[in-house]
């Protein structure tokens, strides 16, 4: 039987001290756990929840378990002015991402553009937070990550891919940045997991079964499969994604990835790749232009009134905005777990 999820709210200052003591008292440096909550609370902020605090207690089980080193010490080393490679040496996800996109914005201030490539890493949240990070620092960023195999080949009848996000981010020093967000399955299989847990059906179109049957039935879909959005193209996009995120940055790749839900004691060595690039040497007045762009779409009549047009990521901005006012949304029972890990 499905039911309603009990909410708390809190300020975002609280919750991100909350998510640091966590995960500092689960064994990562304070400053290193700041820097990885902070992608934990804003995925919070966005509305994203099950890539957010909820996301603690996973982490740190497996660093229990000896499937992630809490303590790692992640590495960079700049092979050239504009590139770095990241060796996450197994530690926190978040903590990986923050040092890799450190990095590119180091390339991108020195030479126009840089890019960072990740191995050694584990789940790193979602990526709207790296994005937004970016932009508030005058980046546009590409950034993408591979993952635990979950989708089948395009034609195929078993997993051989992962549901490799992708994001792209326009800054707007004048308003919101223009962020795009987007995993390669028709659905997220945290989303999945979430209605098998309550019990719910998902939609048709989601996922299919273990026998490749297409299904409603959430429980069934754990076992089976995701479908890749857009069919084909979305195979193809899940392909590109893990050659730069996993085999160019030296990281695992396709079913050399270990399953965190499988086997949490084993490193997963996920490879992820930030590309960054200076808009200030671009040499244009871009506030403007990016608002002019956004009043050409927001101006589209909407096929429904009650649904105006939206530009990507504009939700989730709006969300973080009221999250910032009002306070913010999570799940009661997350937010026990974290006060539990975090010593009340």
């Amino acid at each position: 039987m499905g039911g309603e999820v009990t909410e708390a709210t809190l300020a975002e200052d609280r919750l991100l001290a909350l998510a640091t003591r966590a995960l500092h008292r689960g064994g990562m440096r304070e400053d290193e756990a700041a820097l990885a909550a902070r992608v934990l609370v804003l995925a919070d902020l966005f509305g994203l929840r099950t890539h957010g605090i909820s996301r603690i207690p996973q982490y740190l089980d497996r660093v229990r378990l000896g499937g992630i080193d809490a303590r790692a010490e992640v590495t960079v080393e700049r092979v050239a002015p504009a590139l770095a490679m990241v060796d996450g040496r197994n530690g926190i996800g978040p903590l990986v991402g923050m040092r890799a996109l450190e990095a590119a914005g180091e390339g991108a201030r020195a030479a126009g553009i840089g890019a960072a490539f990740a191995r050694g890493s584990n789940h790193f949240g979602p990526i709207m937070p790296y994005a937004l990070i970016a932009a508030e620092q005058g980046f546009a960023s590409i950034i993408a990550s591979n993952a635990t195999t979950t989708i089948a080949p395009w034609g195929g009848k078993d997993t051989r891919l992962g549901n490799n996000p992708l994001g792209i981010g326009v800054p707007n020093l004048g308003g919101d940045p223009i962020i795009l967000d987007m995993a390669l399955s028709v659905a997220a299989r945290a989303k999945i997991r979430e209605l098998a847990a309550r019990g719910e059906a998902m939609p048709e179109g989601w996922a299919t079964d273990a026998e490749g049957r297409p299904t409603t039935d959430a429980a069934a879909a754990l076992k089976g499969f995701l479908l890749p959005v857009g069919g084909h193209k979305g195979y193809g996009l899940a392909i590109m994604v893990d050659l730069f995120a996993g085999l160019l940055s030296g990281a695992s790749y396709l079913t050399r990835v270990r399953a965190w839900d499988k086997e949490p004691g084993v490193a997963q060595d996920l490879g992820h790749v930030f590309i960054a690039i200076d808009t200030a040497k671009l040499g244009l007045d871009l506030a403007p232009r990016v608002a002019d762009f956004a009043a050409v779409i927001h101006a589209t009549p909407p096929a429904d009134p009650a649904r105006p047009v939206m530009l990507p990521g504009e939700r989730e901005m709006q969300a973080m905005h009221r999250a910032r006012r009002d306070g913010v949304r999570v799940a009661a029972s997350d937010l026990a777990k974290v006060e539990a890990l975090a010593g009340g």
